[in-house]
């Protein structure tokens, strides 16, 4: 009767129009430590719900605001409380663009940036020419490639791996991005070998085409999850990262 009651209460929901809300949802992006095969990467975990860690456990969860990483000991609520700042949902705006990607002058940068740290890639979207990688792409019509070294000018050679002609491309003196050569196909599972003068060896380009309709941060990482773009997703972490929650006290 119980179950007959909710049924019509939702059929009525519908007939008027009004939206009946899903239950939250975490994912699971990382996870580490003696309970990491309980929570696969790609795994949802409801907000509502509890999860207890052992001693090691590392567990990093993504949802609408951003990524927090747990670490055990302890109990933890899977939906993290609300921050106040808006520093993760600012960074989210431009992590998240696909369609103007501009092309980038930064002048004179020798791999670190103004704080002595190693640059960092400032889109997901950007193919870092310095890692072999598979790169999710959203939008193939403004591929872009990025570097850590703008110092000099340079000119790359991307040769297919099934074979066929070469392309060039080029950095500018200062110039940190640069466009995807419009004579290489930006296609699923096309694969490219990156090469220049001085290179040690030459870096390893495959490329996964992915919904450009897609939205959120949700959904974007399930897809880069789903298509293995590790340093898309570890890009993506790093940027949308909250502050690590405590565990909850004993009987909390």
């Amino acid at each position: 009767m119980l179950q007959g009651r909710r049924l019509a209460v939702l059929l009525a929901a519908l007939s008027l129009g009004q939206v009946v809300p899903a239950a939250a949802e975490s994912l699971v992006v990382r996870a580490s430590g003696p309970s990491a095969k309980a929570y696969p990467a790609g795994a949802k975990l409801a907000d509502a719900a509890r999860i207890t860690l052992k001693a090691g456990d590392v567990l990093t969860l993504l949802d609408g605001r951003g990524t927090r990483t747990l670490r055990g000991p302890g109990s933890f609520a899977v939906a993290g409380p609300v921050s106040a700042g808006t520093d993760s949902r600012t960074s989210l705006s431009s992590l998240l663009e696909t369609k103007r990607v501009r092309r980038a002058r930064t002048g004179a940068v020798r791999g670190t940036d103004g704080a002595g740290q190693p640059s960092r890639n400032p889109s997901i979207w950007y193919v870092d020419v310095s890692q072999s990688s598979t790169i999710c792409v959203a939008d193939p019509a403004n591929l872009r490639l990025w570097r850590p070294d703008s110092v000099n000018a340079i000119t790359l050679t991307a040769t297919p791996f099934a074979g066929g002609k070469a392309g060039s491309i080029l950095f500018g003196a200062g110039e940190a991005t640069t466009a995807w050569p419009a004579s290489l196909p930006v296609v699923d599972g096309a694969a490219y070998r990156l090469g220049w003068p001085g290179a040690k060896q030459a870096v390893a380009i495959r490329f996964a085409l992915m919904n450009s309709a897609s939205e959120g941060l949700e959904d974007t990482a399930a897809t880069l999850i789903e298509r293995k773009c590790d340093a898309q997703l570890d890009l993506l972490v790093e940027t949308v990262a909250l502050p690590d929650p405590a565990p909850a006290s004993p009987g909390g």
